[in-house]
């Protein structure tokens, strides 16, 4: 099953608070790198976890509340590095489906709860595998084949897909209904109500979600 690979594309700044404040509005209207070995992470970082699959991660801060799944999509804040410190990515506010990035990262986001922050070790064969990855705006290999990445994860938000969509469902109404009174004796819409989601996430969450489906993003 192919799935969309961390990086994700930065976003606006403030866009995904947008889209957040935009959901509160509705509820309020509607109700050839070798990884790492385990001993040697231990000696450096202290108490750190293997998985069956063999992901590593360590708790940096815990968070509070129950834990992501397969149905829900995140908000979070990362920082992705190679073994040698290289920082190849990194964002303060990304907003995905939990299936929609490389298995690794989407096991550890499953650990986390609400506000937690943690440090997660993802082997190649959780990662991007053997084959180098290339920044598509310079064509230099971002990430060479077989890495190991590191990547400093803080869970802000994460809500289910049938609510997110629910919502989207509740804005669109009311924004015909809005639309419809626009042509009234004050025309415009109307004082406080919501605006629409960013299109930079709902073109994300859109193609994301629908990837997951085997169908190919709308243009």
């Amino acid at each position: 099953m192919s799935v969309t690979a961390v990086p994700i594309l930065p976003l606006k700044k403030g866009t995904m608070t947008k889209y957040w404040a935009a959901i509160a509005l509705v509820l309020a209207a509607g109700g050839g790198l070798a990884y790492w070995g385990t001993s040697d992470v231990r000696q450096e970082f202290g108490d750190v976890t293997t998985t069956a699959s063999g992901l590593r991660y360590k708790i940096i801060e815990a968070g509070e509340g129950p834990n992501p799944t397969d149905n829900d999509v995140v908000l979070v804040s990362y920082k992705g590095m190679l073994k040698d410190g290289t920082v190849f990515d990194q964002n303060p506010q990304a907003g995905f489906p939990v299936t929609g990035v490389v298995p690794g990262f989407s096991e550890g986001l499953k650990i986390m709860q609400r506000g937690g922050k943690y440090r997660l070790w993802i082997p190649a064969e959780l990662g991007y595998g053997p084959e180098d990855q290339r920044n598509p705006q310079t064509g230099q290999v971002a990430i060479p084949g077989g890495s190991e990445l590191t990547f400093d994860v803080e869970l802000l938000e994460f809500k289910s897909r049938a609510e997110i969509e629910a919502m989207q469902k509740q804005m669109q109404e009311m924004q015909k209904q809005q639309g419809g009174a626009a042509g009234g004796p004050q025309g415009g819409q109307a004082s406080g109500a919501p605006q629409g989601l960013p299109p930079e996430i709902q073109a994300q969450i859109d193609a994301q979600m629908q990837a997951q489906q085997g169908q190919a993003p709308a243009q």
